[in-house]
């Protein structure tokens, strides 16, 4: 017959508890994001080595006169305060702007929330048609 020494007392399957901490599951986690890192990494990085210069620009300086075009929901035109069509956008564009370059002239673009994308681009289009490179929209902040 065996006997039991220990003090404790309890059944001949009496399990005591076990305190420590399982860490198999964490381990086997921090193993998957370790390879995911290690193959996303490569893929996030440019591989052509450049010297990018500092970037010291001075702030660029505000148009003497700022030029608006305006597009309401239906599809009327403006510069400024003055109706215009797209056939005849180019025309009054340069006669605004004077003797500056086309080229070197920032416009503005109005557009309303409700504008249909064809009419937006016959304006786009009118302005590239004429030497007009430099758009801006013009949107709400918020």
């Amino acid at each position: 017959m065996a006997a039991k020494l220990s003090g404790s007392g309890g059944g001949k399957y009496t399990v005591e508890a076990n305190s420590e901490i399982n860490i198999t599951p964490f381990v086997d986690i921090m193993l998957v994001l370790l390879i995911i890192f290690m193959v996303a990494a490569p893929l996030a990085t440019v591989s052509v080595p450049v010297e990018l210069p500092r970037a010291v620009a001075p702030p660029a300086p505000n148009p003497p006169k700022p030029i608006f075009i305006s597009i309401q929901d239906d599809g009327d035109v403006f510069v400024g305060d003055f109706r215009t069509s797209v056939a005849t956008l180019g025309e009054d564009l340069k006669a605004q702007i004077g003797t500056r370059s086309p080229d070197e002239e920032r416009i503005f673009i109005r557009g309303d929330q409700k504008t249909r994308y064809g009419n937006f681009m016959q304006v786009m289009n009118a302005l590239q048609d004429n030497g007009f490179y430099s758009v801006a929209l013009v949107g709400n902040e918020q």
